[in-house]
Parts: structure tokens; sequence; C-alpha cells
């Protein structure tokens, strides 16, 4: 069927009035993209994108992600009039309290969102992740009678999200990978929010993707048959490049006392917004959508149904010849036992002596086994993070079958990309690097913990410990900085068996992202603590590991390879003398007030922590009565035992606090 140009036409008019009446309503928002874009929106809604809008999640929809989130105006109203369950009146309480219309689009409050995005660049890396999972759901699931992933990632974004580093990343891995089934619209307007874009970039950005290995397309994003003529192309392409459509654009159009300049990119045009509507055709109504445009969508809507059906048909024929397979899908909507992973991983020798990072191999291997959808990736560490799943290949462009993923030296991509498959819902993704790098990721692993979804980060080299390569791979700010994101869950393991127990945790999580901090150096398997109070540990968040035998009345509390410091302090410092645990504070914070009582009695206020790090989140716990030994200063270069050693991580340093701890009572008193 042609496109009907006239009705789509109509249809941009009417977006445009909604934007700026939305607008308008609040006060604030931004006007550049919704106008600008507006033709590209009626294209893609009206006629290009197979969705199906009653069923926003189906698994086989084409993933529209508006990476320059500033312009949400745009999704809102493309989503309200293609018919996702967004009212006219959710478009009325844009960017208020509680609507399903925030300032920037937020992935599970809104139907038919696929990423939270806002940060320039990011659904760029989100879509990245996106075409990756599509890619290894298609080798994995479709055969030869049935096709049931064949769906294609389109990012719309702006000079903005392409000047940011990430894109740049998440583009070149892209072209690597040969992810043909990514198209990216640039909204090429020339216009950023302080100036003129030629201000701050002279590339080109056409050649810039073509050596990327990218296909790209130059086209008119106003002229509604010659963008749907290049996204046609895009979309059947059959190069094994990614896709880049340069659309020509001016922003703001339809109001020109602001568009083409950068007056247009916020709310400035609002108080143009009489004359505006005047010119585009709207009558006084706000928030008009006409009847030509409400009985175009209403057929369009119907058409997209019937094309959902038809797949739906043979998506049963599929289950139906294909049990095993279909057993394998449907586990990636299942809630995921930590009981039953931490049950398929054996114990370690009790005698064991090995890093975290080393029992964190032996443990993915089982939990692996246990969730076919895992997948692993590394920033170039594989060999260090030691992540790697054996046996389960490396995802390349000859190979889409691969559960290895190699990311490159591309942290900030690796971290968002990993966000676009927790996204789609599909496979459970994990990627690793060294702990100190996190901060190359860290916009990524936030938006991770606000959108909710269940990325697993395997971190190591988590402290001084590291060693020789000193302080700039000594991470010492680096735990406390990531502990100050909400619901992110920071599991720092003391031994193997916590390990496993962290590993068990990370995995069974699905309402936000974990992160695993894993030490490069060896640490004892603690045998004095019971093995099952190891392995529970991590899902506590904390617990006793050495119980006092009279009257408590000093606490030494820490994680990961510290643990073994408190408890060789705590047969020196006398019988009184508790050891708590706390490889997740977030975990720890969420158990019930009793249980936290029983483990930190809060009429026991003589307390000591011990961590190779700075102090600050323990404080929480030790009070102003407690003592901190940590770290304040950056690392330094030399071996890592010599390193704690200066720097005062030492069962000695411990005994000494504690009983310097213990005088400073005694004195008061």
């Amino acid at each position: 069927m042609p496109l009907d140009l006239h009705s789509l036409e109509i249809a941009a008019r009417d977006a445009r009035g909604l934007a700026i009446d939305a607008v308008v309503t609040c006060r604030s928002g931004h006007l550049g993209l919704p106008l600008g874009a507006a033709e590209i929106g009626a294209v893609l809604f009206g006629y290009a994108l197979s969705i199906c809008p009653e069923e926003p999640k189906w698994i086989n929809r084409d993933r529209f992600i508006l990476s320059a989130g500033h312009g949400s105006m745009f999704l809102y109203s493309w989503l309200h009039l293609c018919g996702f369950a967004i009212s006219l009146e959710d478009l009325k309480k844009f960017r208020s309290l509680r609507s399903v219309t925030p300032g920037h689009p937020e992935f599970r409050d809104t139907p038919g969102v696929e990423a939270t995005t806002g940060p320039l660049g990011q659904g760029v890396a989100n879509a990245l992740g996106y075409a990756i999972s599509a890619k290894m759901a298609e080798a994995r699931f479709n055969t030869r009678r049935h096709c049931i992933f064949n769906h294609h990632i389109i990012v719309l974004a702006g000079d903005g999200c392409l000047q940011e580093g990430v894109t740049q990343e998440s583009s070149a891995l892209a072209g690597h990978l040969g992810l043909d089934n990514l198209i990216l619209i640039y909204d090429s307007n020339d216009v950023t929010l302080d100036s003129l874009a030629s201000v701050t970039q002279s590339e080109d950005t056409e050649a810039r993707y073509r050596a990327l290995g990218w296909e790209v397309y130059r086209t008119n994003g106003h002229d509604l048959q010659e963008f749907f003529s290049a996204f046609e192309k895009a979309k059947a392409t059959s190069s094994g490049k990614p896709q880049l459509i340069i659309a020509r654009t001016l922003i703001g159009k339809g109001i020109p006392e602001v568009s083409g300049s950068s007056k247009a990119h916020g709310e400035g045009g609002a108080r143009f917004s009489r004359e505006a509507r005047r010119r585009l055709g709207l009558p006084e109504e706000t928030f008009y959508v006409s009847v030509e445009t409400r009985t175009y969508f209403a057929r369009h809507k119907e058409r997209l149904r019937c094309n959902y059906e038809k797949w739906v048909e043979t998506y049963k024929a599929w289950r139906s010849t294909n049990h095993g397979l279909a057993t394998v899908l449907d586990s990636s909507a299942k809630a995921v036992s930590g009981d039953d992973l931490l049950a398929s991983v054996p114990t370690f020798d009790s005698n064991a002596v090995l890093a975290t990072r080393k029992a964190g191999s032996t443990v993915l291997q089982p939990v692996a086994k246990e969730l076919p959808l895992l997948v692993s990736g590394s920033a170039d560490l594989h060999g260090s993070t030691l992540n790697y799943i054996q046996g389960g290949g490396d995802f390349s462009r000859e190979n889409r079958l691969g559960r290895n993923l190699y990311f490159g030296i591309r942290e900030h991509a690796m971290c968002g990309a990993l966000n676009g498959i927790a996204y789609d819902g599909i496979f459970h993704a994990s990627g690793a690097t060294f702990l100190v790098f996190s901060d190359y990721g860290r916009p990524s692993i936030r938006l991770a913990a606000i959108s909710q979804v269940p990325v697993v980060y395997l971190f190591t080299h988590d402290s001084i410990g590291v060693g020789e390569d000193g302080p700039t791979h000594q991470p010492v700010e680096t735990l406390a900085a990531l502990r100050c994101i909400p619901n992110l869950d920071v599991i720092r393991p003391a031994d193997p068996e916590e390990t496993a127990g962290a590993f068990a945790a990370a995995f069974s999580r699905r309402d936000g992202p974990t992160l695993l901090a894993l030490s490069r150096q060896n640490v004892p398997n603690l045998h004095n603590v019971p093995v099952q109070d190891r392995r529970d540990g991590p899902f506590l968040g904390g617990y006793v590991a050495k119980r006092e035998t009279t009257s408590l009345d000093l606490i030494l509390l820490a994680s990961g390879s510290e643990l073994q410091l408190a408890l060789q302090a705590a047969e020196q410092l006398g019988r009184g003398t508790r050891v708590v645990s706390m490889p997740c504070f977030e975990r720890f914070e969420r158990q019930l007030p009793d249980y936290q009582e029983e483990v930190l009695p809060k009429s026991v206020r003589q307390r000591l922590s011990v961590e190779a790090g700075v102090s600050d989140p323990w404080f929480r716990y030790i009070g102003l009565d407690g003592k901190a030994i940590s770290v304040r200063q950056f690392g330094l270069s030399a071996p890592g035992a010599v390193v704690l050693q200066e720097l005062g991580i030492t069962t000695a340093a411990v005994i000494e606090a504690a009983q310097s701890l213990a005088s400073s009572v005694l004195n008061t008193h």
C-alpha cells in the first residue's frame, strides 16, 4: 500500500500541535525536535514500523528508541496517535508528578518506551544492545520452517547524541559486528543547545560512518516520500552493515520566530504558540487531533493488528514443533530461583586460596548452564576478569550464537549495550572490566538503576590489593561512589563461598542491576565460618560471621578481602567480639528491622569497620562512636601485600584501632 501523503501531512501537523500545547501547558520542555522531526514520526508510526499498540511487548516488534530524549513529546504524541495506552489526558499531564509522560522517556512507566533516555548518546548504546539481542534471538530460535524474529532496531538521535563519545564507541562496534538490523536516524538540524552546531563540529558525518562500516543515506526529513524511500531501503538491506539515515530537518519547524536556531531547542518558542498554531491551520481548541488523523490511525492500527495476528499463527506453529526452544524462550520471562542457582555451584575445598575473580570464573560455569540465555561480555579483559563462559562461543558477525561478547576497549558502550540487552528482556546481560573503570560506564550503570533492569556487572581488581599497577588502577573511592547510586546492589564477597552466593543473588535479581566487586589477589576460604552462612550472606547483605561467646562489647564489620583481617583480629580481641560480614549494604538495608537489630544491636556502639577504600559509607553502621580502618589517599605502585601493609590494612591495625576504641570508651566513663 502506498503512502497516504495527505493523511500523514495532517498527522504531522497535529503532532506539532500536541507538542506545542503540552510544552505551553507545563511551561517547560523541548519543542525543537518534536516540531522538526514531525514528518519522520508520521512515516515511522503512521506506516513503516512493525509494531502492535495493543501488544506493546510483542517480542517481534520493531524497537524504536528516542536517543534524543529531551524531545520526549515527539515520542508521546506519536505513541498516542498510533493507539498505545497513552491518552490525551496523559499528554496534558506532560512533565507532571507521576504521569506516564515524564520530562524524558522512562522505561517501564510508559507503553511503547523502549529505553530510559535523556543523557545524550545513551539511546544509541541501548540500540546496540537491542540489535545484539535481536541477532542472538534470531540465531537461537528461528528455524528453517518458522521465522519468529526478524525485527529492526530504530534509533532517532541528534547532533548532541552524535557528539557524545558513547555514540562513537557504539557505532564503531555496531559496524564491526555487521548489525544490519540497526537503523540510526540522524536528525541533522545543525543546532545544539548553546549555538549552531558549526561552533563545535566540522566533521563529515557521512564519511565517518562509512569508515565505521555503515551504509549511509541522505534525505530531506520533511519530505515524507523521500524519507520513507530511504527508510525502506535501510530496512530491506542485505549488505551486512548497520544503516545511517542522515535526515536534514529544520529544528522548531512551524515557529519561524525561533526555527533553525538554538532558541528552538527548549521551550523558547512557546510564547509564539498562538501564532504558530494559526499558521499550522489548527483550531483554537488545544490538544486538538483532527477527525482525519483519528480515522487514519484507526485504520492503521487495524492493519498493524492483522500483521501481528499473522505472526501469532507462525509463532503458534513454531511452538508446536519446537518444544525445547519454546521452553528456553519462556525461561526469559520466568523468575530465577537464587536457591536453585546456588545449589548448582559445588562448594569449594575448605583450604582453597584463590582470588574472588577466579572463584567467580568457577561459579559462572554452572550458573551459565542453569541460565542458557545468560551472556557475558568484557571490555577487552576476559583474560583478567575471568568471566568467559566456557564452551559458549564468541558472538561475532560470523557466529550469532556466541554467548561471550567482546566489547573492545569501550566500557561506556558496553554498559549502555548491556542495558539494551536487559531492556529487551530475552537474555541475562552481564559484563566485566576493572572496578576502577566503572567510572567510564557510570552514566549507563546509573540508568540501569533508574530503569530497574537486571544487568550484572562483574568488576574485578577491587582495591589497592591490585598492587603494582599503582593508583591509576587501584580503586579507593570507587566502591563508595557506586554505593551512592540508588537501586544498585554492590556486592563485595570475602571468599569463594561468598562469591558463589554473590553470583546467585545477582543473577536471580529482576528489579535492578547488581555489581560484583571481585579481588585480584588471593584470599583464603574462610572455613571457620559455616559454609551455608557464607553462601547465604550475600542474599542477606550482612550476617554474623563470628559470634561472641560472652557479653557482646565490640563489633567488627568488614567486606571482601578484609573480612579475613577482622576474623584474625577477633581471635585476639577477646570473647566479647563479634565479626559481621557486610558483602552488600543495599541488601542488608532491605532486611526486616528485627534482622538488622539481631546482626547489629543498637545497644553496642563500639564498632570498627575494615575496608580497603574510603570509609564514608560505613558511618551509617559504625556511628559517631565508631572507627574505620580505611584508605584515605590514592594507592601506591608496589606489590599488593606491600601496599596493604603500607596503607594500614592489616590485622595489627585492626587490633590497635579496636583497643583504642575500647580505651576511649573506658576513659569516657
